[in-house]
Parts: C-alpha cells; structure tokens; sequence
C-alpha cells in the first residue's frame, strides 16, 4: 500500500512556514521566491569517514595563517578588528549606488599596493567600465586582477589561475551555476553559490569579500543562511546627498561588532575619516541662537554633533487653529515631538502655534536619547532668540516629567569634548566626570539646564 504524501511538501527556506502547494511569497516572513520543496529525508549514516586533519591540543594549533593584514584602508581595518584574516568570508551590504563596488576597488588597489595578489570579479559590470571607475581612483597596480564573470566554474578557474589573497565577488546575486536549480539570484543559487565560495576560500587561506543586495526595507537580500555561513557582516550606510559612509559591523567574530568606520566619498574616490568630527559641525564667525552641540556614540567611537533649529514667529492671540508644523532632519522624528511637548509644559519654552525645524548638520542620523537636552536647549535657544556659547556642549535624555537622565558613555564623550577645546559641559546629575580642562555643570531637571545657560 503506497504511504499518503507529506502534509506540507513545500518550507520557506527564510522562517521554516510549511505550505500544501508551492506558493511565490512565503505567507510568514513575506519573503518571495524562498518557498522550496522538500525533499525526501535520507537515512544517516554512522559510518566513520575520512578525516582532513587529524585533531591536536588547541594549544598546538598555528596561529600564522590566522594573522590579520592591513587592507591598506585604516576605517576598514578599524571594523574588521585588525584587518582581513586570511580563510576569513565578508559580507557587505548596502543601498544600491552608496558606493560599496567604489569602497571595494579601493580596498582591492590598496592591498595589492601592500603586495597582496587580489582579484576583483564583477558581475555586473564590464571590465572596461570597472577599470574607467579605477582610473578615477587611482586604483591601477600590477597585483590587481580583474574580471567580468556570471557563472560559477569561470569564477574557480580565475581562482585557480591567479591565486588570490584577496578574492572580491561583486556582486554574489550575479553568480550562477548550472549545476544548481533554481534562477540566477535566487534563494537556492545564493546560498549554494555562497557555500562554495566560502568553501574555496577556507581550503585555500583566502579573504573572501561578498558583496550583497538589500531589499527595500533594508535587510539584506537572500537566505538568512548567507549571514550564518559568513564570519563578518558589514553594513554600508550613507545618504545620498552626503559625503559621509558609515561602516557598521552587525556581526564579527574576528572582533568587536559595535565598531562603526568613517568615509568621505567625494568625486576623487573614498577616503577615511580618521576624525570625523568637523563634518557634523559648523564653525560660526559669531554664536547665532538655535545651535547646541553634542557629544554622540557610534560604536565605541564619540562624535560631536551639532544639532539647529529654528523657531518661526508667534501666531496672534485667537489665530492658532493647531496648525503648526513639527519637521525634523536626522533626528527621530516622535521622540523630537515629545521633546518639545516636554519643553513646553515644564521649562515655559512657548511653542503652540510656532512651527518648528530640527535637524543634524552633515546628514548625521542620531536615535539615541542622549541627544534630547541638546534638542531642548537648541529648539529654546531659537524660540528666545539668544544663543548659547559656543564652548558649550550638552548631553542628557529628557524625561517626561522634565527630569534629565544619565547617558551611557559619559567619560568618552566629554572627554572627547574636552580634547576639541570645549570648556562647558552641561551633563545629568550624579554622573560622577573628572575630567580636566572642561567644567563639568550637572543638572536634574531641564529648567535648571536652561537656567544654567541663561537663555529663559
């Protein structure tokens, strides 16, 4: 008597959702083309089989292969926790045309100056057009290798004859194999193209860089296995209008996964930002009311930031109908609001009827609650029309009931401020800073913040 057939054949390779029938989009995660069918379990074996290496003490293991080398491009670096691990797989993902093949070339040019053999596939560009963009980068070295390639058994043959250190795939939804069901830059063909790569490059002691779509929410593009199979996920953030990329490590096991890198993208190529800072601050001939300053943490790395805002004029007795407009630029737009709301009710900072801009200088994106007394001082600053010193900076998380609280990092911040030459720092109560050549106002409510700085 033939067996009744599985009550789900088909599995999201994304979530695990099982499904009767084969379906275009997974009903769990929302993920398209990732619904496969399963196929018949197989009965394991218990049979011992070869063995590559023979297992020694982990005291005996030699760590030579596993040095880190310089890329040649110190952010990168700064990220990777020391540099690229030879046997070490990268993934980097970004919005499209943020500038991640530009960043690559570029690393590829500067470890090829640094006499590692790299090779650069693209497979989505030509040779020609990727060596035009090399030409503008000053991107040409003897030990630099290029191709333009789609399928999987001309990128090992590339492999086997240049034998790289370094091996940059641009982009892995562009390569396909025969060998594998599936169409190009599907679920299937990306994590078995990827396998077989990270494979290659385990046996033979090369750093793999994989670059990665994104899809519109942001996530990265294909299996979730592809961010378990890698050891490092990058993530390249920056707007478009902005010479400033960020570096972000979600995952590392070579290091920390809280270091962030900086880069200047500019028409001659990208660059690090060793400090940042001056890119997200303006320099004023003389103090001009509505700017605060602010120390941020992106990663372990403390970046000053100035926030401004502007405050328009008071609507006449009678004519407020609610109308007032709320628009912010870098800053999250419902804690801003609340802020203000706050600023209102607690410090007498008049705002019914008066529209209000806020916004970050430098396309700095800044969600985190240390940054709401500078928000408060900068938006009361405005409304007054007196400014504050220029030698001031401010760091607190405002509370609904007016009250400032303690931030993370608080050394590492002023410290940070008090090295770039500001005098005043303006911090939450029993934040316990001893730090010389910057004097140190702590407050406990917001009033008493802008008190202290005399703009009520």
């Amino acid at each position: 008597m033939a067996k009744a057939p599985a009550k789900d054949p088909f599995r999201c390779a994304e979530c695990g959702w099982t499904s009767t029938k084969w379906v275009g989009r997974c009903g769990e995660c929302q993920a398209w083309g990732s619904v496969e069918e399963i196929a018949a379990p197989k009965k394991l074996s218990l049979v011992p089989g070869a063995v590559s290496q023979n297992a020694i003490p982990i005291g005996e293991v030699n760590l030579e292969n596993a040095k880190a080398r310089s890329s040649g491009v110190s952010e990168l670096d700064r990220v990777l926790g020391g540099g690229l691990v030879p046997g070490a797989a990268i993934l980097l993902a970004g919005e499209p045309g943020v500038g991640k093949s530009t960043l690559l070339l570029s690393v590829a040019a500067q470890s090829a100056k640094e006499k590692m053999t790299a090779l650069y596939i693209s497979g989505e560009e030509s040779a020609s057009q990727v060596r035009l963009r090399a030409e503008r980068l000053n991107a040409i070295d003897p030990n630099l290798w290029l191709a333009a390639e789609n399928e999987l058994g001309s990128v090992i043959a590339h492999i086997d004859a240049v034998k790289p250190e370094l091996l940059i795939i641009d982009s892995i939804q562009t390569i396909s194999s025969n060998a594998v069901d599936g169409v190009p830059g599907g679920v299937t063909q990306v994590r078995e193209i990827a396998a077989a790569l990270i494979r290659i490059a385990k046996d033979r002691n090369i750093t793999l860089v994989l670059v990665g779509h994104v899809t519109k929410d942001g996530s990265i593009a294909g299996p979730r296995l592809l961010e378990h199979l890698v050891d490092v996920v990058l993530n390249f953030e920056g707007e478009r209008h902005s010479r400033l990329r960020l570096i972000r490590a979600i995952k590392n096991r070579f290091g920390a996964s809280d270091e962030v890198g900086c880069f200047d993208m500019s028409e001659s190529g990208i660059t690090s930002l060793t400090d940042p800072t001056g890119l997200f601050t303006t320099r004023h001939s003389e103090p001009v009311p509505g700017t605060c300053v602010t120390v941020a943490l992106e990663g372990r790395r403390p970046l000053l930031a100035e926030i401004q805002a502007l405050v328009g004029t008071p609507v006449a007795e009678g004519r407020d109908f609610g109308n007032s407009r709320r628009v912010t630029s870098g800053l999250d737009t419902p804690r801003t609001a609340m802020t203000l709301a706050v600023l209102e009710l607690r410090a007498n900072i008049r705002l019914s009827g008066r529209d209000v801009y806020v916004a970050t200088v430098g396309g700095m994106k800044m969600n985190e609650p240390s940054a709401d007394l500078a928000v408060a001082l900068a938006v009361a600053s405005a409304a007054k029309g007196l400014a504050l010193p220029a030698d001031l900076v401010a760091i607190g998380e405002v509370g609904l009931a007016g009250e400032i609280r303690k931030v993370t990092g608080a050394q590492q911040r002023i410290a940070e401020a008090a090295r770039l030459g500001f005098k005043r720092a303006i911090v939450p109560v029993g934040s316990d800073l001893k730090i010389t050549g910057i004097e140190i106002m702590e407050v406990a409510r917001l009033e008493q913040a802008i008190a202290k700085v005399k703009i009520n």
